[in-house]
């Protein structure tokens, strides 16, 4: 009767188990950039005075994550460098123009990542390193990241988010930006706030939304107005002058 009783027992569990089991394969969930929620911001030294300020606006990307398992997430991340502000018009143009960030023939700037380092001490956080794309070159570099949160969003239509912030520094001449030495510190300080939106936000890529005109509404809730590039963004032009 016991052997009766332990094939019972064992019919009843191996369901079970077998519906666990596909859940704890399934890896890394698909998240996009939220291009509202997600900015970039820059700083380098302005001749030594002060740290100038810029911001990128609208990045798109995708996010493969699973918050157990850092190692298997993934990042591609598109930003449309011609979204940039620095708080002044002419300035705008002239960070765009040919002998700085060449806006005209390098719309976008790309990172893929390569490998995620978690940090020992601190479940949140990790070194998320792999390839940026800058202005036609290609050099590594490593973001230092942090998940602020994992949970359902508040608001409507209350979707799975992730939230992050990441830091990262480089150096401009390694990718060709080496105009105005005397002016404009070679050192580039980073910062990076995203939401990911699980299921959301992955079409169109950025590169959709720089070289090719929106044929109708955004689906998505429009990002704050900046001051849009110039034409004559692709020619160099002198130091703005106050």
């Amino acid at each position: 009767m016991s052997l009766i009783r332990h094939c019972v027992a064992v019919a009843l569990i191996l369901p079970s188990l077998a519906a666990v089991a596909p859940a704890r394969a399934a890896g890394p969930e698909s998240y996009g950039l939220d291009p509202v929620h997600t900015r970039v911001m820059f700083a380098l030294s302005h001749a030594g005075f002060s740290q100038a300020i810029g911001t990128v606006s609208g990045s798109r990307g995708r996010l493969w994550f699973d918050r157990d398992d850092w190692r298997s997430a993934r990042l591609e991340v598109e930003v449309p460098l011609t979204r940039l502000d620095l708080g002044d018009a002419k300035w705008n143009r002239a960070a765009l123009a040919a002998n700085l960030l060449d806006g005209k023939r390098h719309p976008l700037a790309r990172f893929v990542s390569e490998r995620v380092e978690p940090d020992p001490a601190d479940p949140d956080r990790a070194q998320v390193c792999g390839r940026l794309s800058l202005r036609g070159a290609t050099r590594p570099l490593c973001l230092d990241v942090r998940l602020n949160a994992l949970k359902r969003h508040p608001l409507p239509p209350f979707r799975r988010t992730a939230g992050f912030s990441a830091t990262a520094r480089l150096s401009r001449a390694d990718y060709g930006i080496d105009a105005w030495k005397s002016a404009i510190g070679d050192e580039v300080e980073l910062r990076i706030e995203a939401e990911a939106v699980r299921g959301a936000y992955l079409e169109p890529s950025a590169a959709d939304a720089v070289e090719r005109p929106p044929e109708g509404p955004p689906s998505d809730p429009p990002a704050d107005p900046v001051p849009s590039p110039d034409p004559s963004a692709a020619t160099a032009e002198p130091e703005p002058r106050r």
